[in-house]
């Protein structure tokens, strides 16, 4: 529905995306696994991809000419609604890859702190003998629990979101105003 007609050629595109993403993000979630999405390298290879995918159905379905004069409405100046218009789509890349980055990064740097935090508080309570001593342990797994919870709906939801960007950049490419 973002990519309007003709948008089931894309499907493949945007499919392998978002479950590379998703696979990626869920192995993540495995204690000592390594999140790809946690590493800038990966998710602006992606921001890459689809940032040429899009640009090249462009061009493709408009023609070089239409293609870069359809990014210029009639009438304005020309030349600094390019320059805008290119920043903007150049920004693109930045804006995919930095937000997956970023929320998967954080996400995972707070259960890192929520698992050491429980380590602590339980590793004090056996050396000390004391029962009372670990039940901060106790709130703070349920916390981890609840924070594993919420990141793998994150997962979920990153994945989606680079997706429908994608495909919304697509649509603006392929479907001119």
């Amino acid at each position: 529905d973002v990519i309007g007609e003709g948008f089931k050629k894309h499907v493949p595109f945007l499919a392998t995306l978002f479950f590379f993403i998703l696979t990626a993000n869920i192995i993540g979630l495995i204690p000592g696994a390594k999140a790809a999405m946690g590493t800038i390298s990966i998710t602006w290879a992606l921001a890459a991809i689809s940032f040429i995918y899009f640009n090249f159905y462009g061009l493709k379905e408009l023609g070089f000419f239409h293609y870069f004069k359809s990014l210029c409405p009639s009438g304005v100046p020309a030349p600094v609604i390019w320059f805008l218009e290119f920043f903007s789509m150049v920004i693109r890349v930045l804006t995919l890859a930095v937000r997956l980055y970023g929320n998967m990064l954080a996400g995972h740097m707070v259960l890192a702190v929520f698992s050491l935090a429980t380590t602590v508080f339980l590793q004090t309570a056996i050396f000390q003998m004391d029962i009372v001593a670990g039940l901060p342990a106790i709130a703070w797994f349920f916390l981890l629990f609840f924070m594993y919870a919420l990141e793998t709906l994150v997962a979920f939801l990153q994945a989606y979101v680079f997706t429908i960007l994608s495909s919304s950049y697509i649509g603006m490419a392929i479907h001119p105003h």
